[in-house]
């Protein structure tokens, strides 16, 4: 019962080995959940998924993406008229400024793509590397480790990160974990840390690397 993760897995130290081999098994099919059809699409969905969930944010994107497309779309409305289209998400109003500001610069600068290149993603409004991470590695196939809450707290519960900022664990966890696994075992831990490890109830009890977390039963469910 073979993945595509099997091969990088065999030469790690057990304990992580098993936890990969684990989360693979658990969630096999474990991708964004955001709705998009293009890079550009995707930025915009991810600047919004900020401080909201992404099941919002389609909610969102079902209706604004039928509206508006592309850069150019995006680049002739005012912040206000934009932010009228994305109320449902918060920091809306920071939002729409960014994401109207960065599509002027991607029709005036990039010929409205979105540049695969880290260092110009992040001189977008709005961009920070986390963003950019998730863009590089989900629509042009990067190795990429983005680092969100869920990544972060369950990468230090699980003893393999002990950075207090998403920038550190992330160091932390790419020079553990193989280039070609960053983005199936990122996907993984966020679908695990919504599902089983949650931040003020862990389950636990249920969890699948319950006996090689040092924090199992400490908070979680009795």
């Amino acid at each position: 019962m073979g993945n595509r993760s099997d091969q990088p897995v065999r030469n790690l130290p057990d304990r992580l080995k098993q936890i990969l081999s684990r989360l693979a098994e658990a969630y096999p099919n474990a991708a964004t959940d955001l709705k998009y059809s293009t890079p550009f699409e995707l930025l915009v969905a991810v600047i919004l998924s900020a401080q909201s969930t992404d099941a919002q944010v389609n909610k969102i994107t079902e209706k604004l993406f039928k509206k508006f497309r592309t850069p150019e779309d995006f680049a002739r409305l005012t912040p206000e008229e934009l932010a009228e289209h994305i109320k449902g998400c918060g920091l809306f109003r920071n939002k729409s400024k960014f994401i109207v500001e960065a599509s002027r610069i991607l029709v005036k600068d990039y010929q409205g793509q979105i540049p695969p290149i880290r260092e110009q993603l992040e001189k977008l409004p709005g961009v920070g590397r986390k963003t950019a991470n998730v863009v590089l590695g989900v629509a042009f196939g990067q190795h990429t480790f983005p680092v969100d809450t869920h990544v972060h707290r369950v990468a230090r519960r699980l003893g393999l990160a002990s950075g207090k900022t998403p920038e550190l664990t992330e160091k932390e966890l790419c020079a553990l974990i193989p280039p070609e696994l960053w983005q199936p075992t990122h996907h993984q831990i966020i679908q695990h840390g919504r599902m089983v490890c949650d931040a003020r109830r862990p389950r636990c009890p249920q969890c699948c690397l319950k006996d090689l977390c040092p924090e199992a039963g400490k908070k979680g469910e009795n």
